[in-house]
């Protein structure tokens, strides 16, 4: 049976070939006879595996050594309470006295917004700044707002981004003359240091990452580029590792055990049972992407994907038939979202798809349209089956 097109924004497709080898592994893991999901964490080959996957993407995406690579769970909902409880505890370490500190956020699209939401929850609405909005007179998420629109705090504990928005179709664009680009000119330079975090959950390994060195924080989770849900990806500067129990001692807010970075790390990722299956089949998948050629290879492909799939939406545009829900420039190459237009073209389209067995195209259900997600895993071909559809539906 030819297996469907999965445009699905995740759990997202991943290559076949993958799936194959982590079906034999299942069974087989590296030849010790017991299963990927039955052998211990802690046994020497498990580790040595966690200890090749870290290497895998500190390679690919140049990881400084002033950056250590964790892997734990939660998912990116679990890191919007994890980067406050570490970075007020760092902030508290660093600053005794400063007994408030602000959280700057940006707010470009759903999950920037829900992670504001949260640290609002966490610290009390009258300390999060939001320091920029991407929405136009407070309503929908269209666009990355222009470097003049920022203000940033002169000492905040975090400064938090997300490069891709998954449900908006909404991304930084990582060319650093772009208006769309984060504005790293505009950060305050009163730290050498910067709390700056960003979510690459969606984008993450799909092109290289502007900065990454500048970076405090970069955290992913594995569903999207990497692998199955249940895992999630840390990048972290060694300063941010901070001891959380002697913050706490000062009034910073205890951290629990299982989201204090300095306990991940000095555990080597292993303080507790991580997600086993997962974290296999993302280094099988990491692996992959190491021989074809990293990131900059994915960067040319997810280039000419969305390329192709945005120019044809401005043929239709023109012929009346899509509307883009997002400004030019601003445009997403992991997720393109739009309308079409008419009544009940939105199910004739999907339901067209459908027939041609390319699945999972109806966007999230808080914004509606159309969503294409291009992860790394669709190939080429499959967006040119996609294009040839777009182009010829009426």
């Amino acid at each position: 049976m030819t297996r469907p097109i999965n445009f699905g924004a995740g759990p997202s497709a991943l290559p076949e070939s993958v799936l194959k080898e982590a079906a034999n592994g299942l069974l087989d893991f590296e030849g010790t006879g017991i299963g990927i999901a039955e052998i211990s964490h802690r046994s020497k080959q498990f580790t040595a595996f966690v200890k090749k996957t870290e290497t895998l993407i500190r390679t690919q995406l140049n990881v400084p050594s002033t950056h250590e690579i964790l892997f734990t769970q939660g998912g990116g909902t679990g890191q919007f309470s994890a980067v406050v409880y570490n970075f007020l505890a760092r902030h508290r370490l660093l600053h005794p006295d400063d007994g408030e500190p602000v959280l700057d956020y940006v707010v470009t699209g759903s999950w920037s917004k829900k992670a504001s939401e949260e640290a609002r929850r966490l610290v009390g609405g009258s300390r999060v700044h939001i320091a920029g909005d991407g929405r136009r007179e407070g309503k929908t998420f269209t666009r990355i707002p222009g470097h003049s629109e920022y203000s940033f705090s002169p000492n905040a504990a975090l400064i938090y981004y997300c490069e891709n928005e998954t449900v908006d179709g909404v991304q930084f664009s990582h060319d650093p003359s772009a208006p769309a680009s984060f504005p790293f000119d505009r950060l305050p330079t009163t730290a050498a240091l910067l709390p700056l975090v960003a979510d690459y959950s969606s984008s993450f390994m799909s092109r290289p990452i502007p900065r990454l060195a500048d970076h405090a924080l970069i955290f992913a989770g594995a569903q999207k580029n990497i692998g199955p849900a249940g895992l999630t990806i840390l990048i972290v500067r060694q300063d941010c590792l901070v001891d959380v129990d002697a913050a706490a001692a000062l009034g910073a807010p205890p951290v629990p055990i299982s989201m204090a970075y300095n306990v991940i790390a000095d555990a080597a990722s292993l303080y507790n049972t991580p997600s086993v299956l997962a974290l296999y089949i993302s280094g099988l998948v990491l692996d992959r992407s190491l021989n074809l050629g990293g990131v900059q290879y994915y960067e040319q492909l997810n280039r000419r994907k969305a390329d192709k799939v945005y120019a044809a939406l401005r043929d239709g545009e023109a012929r009346a038939i899509f509307r883009p829900k997002v400004e030019h420039g601003s445009r997403s190459w992991m997720n393109v979202v739009f309308d079409v237009l008419g009544d009940g073209a939105e199910a004739r389209f999907i339901a067209g798809a459908e027939q041609l067995n390319m699945k999972a195209l109806k966007g999230h259900r808080s914004v509606g349209g159309i969503r294409v997600s291009l992860y790394n895993a669709i190939t080429e071909e499959q967006t040119d089956r996609l294009v040839a559809y777009i182009r010829q539906f009426t």
